[in-house]
């Protein structure tokens, strides 16, 4: 299972979550098929939302990371909960590109250049809605960079996915640093040291190390406590019913002409490829209740 775990400084001014995706992202690579380079850049983006979206204030509440890159991948969107679950899909989920000067999956060079947009669904009459240039098309720095720009939150953001020959995922994850308005600058050299001294995320838990003792080193030195903790999960929330608004949103005539040309319609949900039929009679149905 997945495991998000979030702590705070004695004194209240750093928070910092980590979370150990790899079961998520597993189901990520079970879903959709995709190349190693792509798993490891929607696991990034799916890992970034859920320690993003996790606590937000009402149950009801959305986060969407939404990548727009001029690389193979093309799109990528991640949906969260309030809970940290999460659901993804990109354009193109097949990419083959050579491995990056340090011999990594180049996840970079597959979003390309481009925009990363923050969407909050907080319930109101508009979603909140912050978009920057992409830095590096190499999510954490992408992200991080938001806050700062966006939010005036500084922020640490590591995130790894280890892929294995065989595709499948060995271990994912990631931790988020953030300073709250109110943070002495002292505490910023003890954060530093603390991350400097840290592997990477995925040799972390290579080694044996839980999200409980990552979040903890994040803060060491910050005599943390922990706060709290979930067991976020890749959940898709499609249904018949939302797959029916969906399709009476498109309009009276596109809604006729389907019923008119197709004997049955399909609809496939792009972040779980569940499919539901429709008839051309269930179709005019959708069209009376649209009247």
């Amino acid at each position: 299972m997945s495991i998000i775990k979030r702590a705070i400084s004695a004194d209240g001014c750093v928070v910092a979550s980590a979370l150990d995706s790899t079961d998520m992202v597993a189901m990520i690579e079970q879903y959709h098929k995709p190349s190693a380079v792509v798993t490891a850049a929607l696991g990034r983006l799916a890992t970034a939302a859920s320690l993003m979206g996790y606590g937000q204030k009402n149950e009801g509440d959305q986060l969407t990371l939404r990548v727009d890159g001029d690389g193979p991948i093309g799109s990528m969107y991640a949906v969260a909960d309030s809970w940290g679950n999460v659901k993804c899909c990109a354009d193109n989920y097949i990419v083959e590109i050579p491995l990056n000067a340090k011999g990594k999956l180049d996840v970079g060079g597959a979003v390309g250049e481009g925009t990363l947009s923050v969407i909050k669904d907080l319930g109101l009459k508009e979603p909140y809605v912050g978009t920057i240039p992409l830095v590096s098309g190499e999510i954490a720095e992408d992200i991080a960079n938001y806050y700062v720009a966006s939010e005036q939150i500084p922020t640490v953001l590591s995130l790894g996915v280890l892929v294995a020959p065989d595709l499948t995922v060995q271990h994912a994850g990631g931790f988020l640093i953030q300073l709250l308005p109110f943070a002495d600058e002292s505490v910023i050299p003890i954060l530093e040291q603390n991350v400097a001294s840290m592997p990477h995320f995925t040799e972390m838990l290579k080694s044996g190390m839980t999200a409980e003792n990552i979040v903890m080193k994040c803060l060491e030195g910050l005599d943390p406590n922990l706060l709290d903790e979930a067991e976020p999960v890749y959940h898709c929330d499609c249904s018949r019913e939302r797959t029916s608004r969906i399709l009476i949103s498109i309009g009276k005539e596109e809604l006729q002409r389907l019923a008119d040309t197709q004997e049955q319609i399909e609809v496939c949900c792009h972040f779980c490829d569940k499919k539901y039929t429709f008839t051309p009679a269930e179709i005019l149905e959708l069209i009376d209740e649209k009247a």
